[in-house]
């Protein structure tokens, strides 16, 4: 009998995180641009955010075996986090591991979990950044076309 009581809780938990992934899509795709400068020639190019938390983010590039180069663990990237077209977040991010993934419209790419270097001053501004997305998906509601306005 006890295998059928629903932890709220729990289900609450997995209902925001849920919220927070889905917003992080649109933000990410929509008006946000990461840039990752990853050579030593200082070549700058986009990369695609799937997943932001306090720890890390992941995020993947197109990827073609053949010709593509896959970046080792531990290697450290210098990420920018564009909040305008001219202003940014520099982060630093430590590359714990990579893996192939095969998108639902077939494209490839390689994606790469990744940990924030917390020590950087530039950080607290992403850390900020990161608190609001998870207070965004525990307190906001879906518009579902009420006609009441609520206002605080």
């Amino acid at each position: 009998m006890t295998d059928k009581v629903l932890n709220f809780v729990e289900k609450r938990k997995e209902n925001v995180e849920q919220k927070r992934r889905s917003f992080e899509r649109v933000l990410f795709q929509n008006f946000l641009g990461a840039y990752s400068v990853i050579d030593q020639a200082g070549t700058i190019y986009p990369i695609e955010l799937v997943d932001v938390s306090h720890d890390g983010c992941l995020f993947q590039i197109p990827w073609e075996p053949s010709r593509d180069a896959k970046i080792e663990n531990d290697t450290e990237i210098t990420m920018r986090m564009y909040f305008t077209k001219q202003s940014y977040i520099p982060v630093v991010v430590n590359v714990k591991y990579g893996k192939e993934h095969l998108s639902k419209n077939g494209n490839t790419y390689m994606q790469y979990g990744c940990e924030f270097d917390q020590s950087l001053p530039s950080f607290k501004a992403m850390n900020h950044f990161i608190e609001f997305m998870y207070s965004f998906a525990e307190h906001s509601a879906i518009d579902r076309g009420d006609q009441k306005a609520f206002f605080y």
